[in-house]
């Protein structure tokens, strides 16, 4: 831009264009070239302006409205939002500018080319998949997203109030005007260790009671209406049943009666969840912990009945095998040839042991009489 006596010369180059102002009035709009405007009194004021994807300021626009509509209309794109309306504008084809209600912004549109789709978000909270592939989805408090996996229920609350049950995928809601929050539950069985502090049996022993429970979700909306931490509260259910079930026994009854003291905390922690949308499939005892002292004395007591079994045990076996020398003692005694049998057997055993054995018949006697005389089964008859 120069200046000359009578004339001011202008250059606008490509992508620009140029706005003649006299005395603050809109007169002229100048395109690409050069152009030669008289202004002897120096009255006249040029403003360049870059027009390819640019805004132009929404109040000055106001203004230049207000003066020339004409120009307004042929120049200007504007874009204003109301309430519960989002506007999505994108430049020759592609989008770029997001607006959120009650906002407003003016583009120009002579070498570009605008278009703007407005969303009515008053009832619907849900960005679809197309309006999320134009947005820019790093921007807090327009757009909330959240992603339920296959194992999990999804929960979504608007303002705090549930709107609806979510199916696993990705999903995207409007967050502008109201608050949205996505809960998500596991609804696979999960373990819970529940470590209870320090109680006392109803003989007064102190001792510590750790236990394991496996539970589930069944009804999720149940479950979030019930309780915000469902592990927390079934945490602490768990420690009120132990301790009442454990003071109101003896510590052998705790010791011995593992099954019944795992059914009973079974019945309590169910009657409690029912409706809470919690389910408990397995609740029992995984170790009862005394203390040293106690823990010694019960180690001896289990020594000194082990040991009393045992010696229980030694005394019926020799009981029994003295029973059965004496029987067979009897059967001898009443059947010499079962005596000359057991003979013969003690014999076999012995010869077994022996490398070599000499007999002799005695003078006068041969092989027969030998054996007649060495094996005999019946006894001579007595003279």
């Amino acid at each position: 831009m120069s200046w000359h006596v009578m004339t001011k010369s202008v250059t606008v180059a490509d992508g620009e264009r140029a706005l003649v102002w006299r005395d603050g009035q809109l007169v002229r709009v100048l395109g690409t070239g050069r152009h030669a405007l008289l202004d002897p009194l120096h009255r006249l004021t040029v403003q360049l302006f870059d027009v390819v994807k640019a805004e132009y300021p929404a109040d000055r626009y106001a203004v230049l409205k207000a003066a020339r509509p004409d120009l307004a209309a042929e120049l200007f794109e504007a874009v204003e939002t109301g309430a519960n309306e989002i506007a999505i504008v994108s430049l020759d084809g592609r989008p770029a500018h997001l607006l959120t209600p009650w906002q407003s912004r003016v583009y120009w549109k002579v070498a570009t080319r605008i278009d703007v789709e407005r969303i009515d978000i008053t009832d619907d909270v849900r960005v679809s998949a197309r309006h999320l592939a134009m947005i820019e989805r790093n921007r807090p408090g327009i757009v909330t997203e959240a992603v339920v996996e296959n194992h999990e229920a999804g929960l979504l609350h608007v303002d705090g109030k549930l709107a609806d049950r979510l199916a696993p995928g990705r999903h995207a809601f409007w967050a502008v005007g109201r608050k949205i929050e996505v809960k998500r539950l596991d609804l696979r069985p999960t373990a819970l260790e529940i470590t209870a502090q320090e109680m006392l049996t109803k003989d007064r022993i102190a001792l510590r009671v750790t236990l394991t429970a496996f539970r589930r979700i069944v009804d999720a909306e149940a479950a979030v209406a019930t309780t915000p931490d469902v592990d927390a509260w079934l945490y602490r259910l768990v420690q009120f049943a132990i301790r009442e079930a454990v003071a109101s026994r003896t510590l052998d009854e705790v010791l011995a009666a593992k099954a019944s003291l795992d059914a009973e905390l079974r019945d309590y922690v169910r009657a409690r969840l029912d409706g809470s949308g919690v389910e408990v499939t397995e609740l029992g005892v995984k170790d009862v912990i005394l203390p040293g002292e106690i823990r010694e004395l019960v180690n001896k007591v289990v020594e000194a009945e082990r040991t009393a079994k045992a010696n229980l045990i030694r005394r019926q076996e020799e009981t029994a095998a003295t029973r059965s020398l004496l029987n067979t003692a009897k059967l001898m005694e009443e059947n010499p040839l079962l005596l000359r049998l057991k003979e013969l057997e003690s014999l076999e055993r012995l010869v077994e042991k022996v490398g070599r054995i000499d007999l002799h018949a005695g003078e006068g006697a041969g092989l027969d009489a030998l054996l007649t005389q060495l094996v005999r089964l019946k006894a001579p008859d007595a003279a």
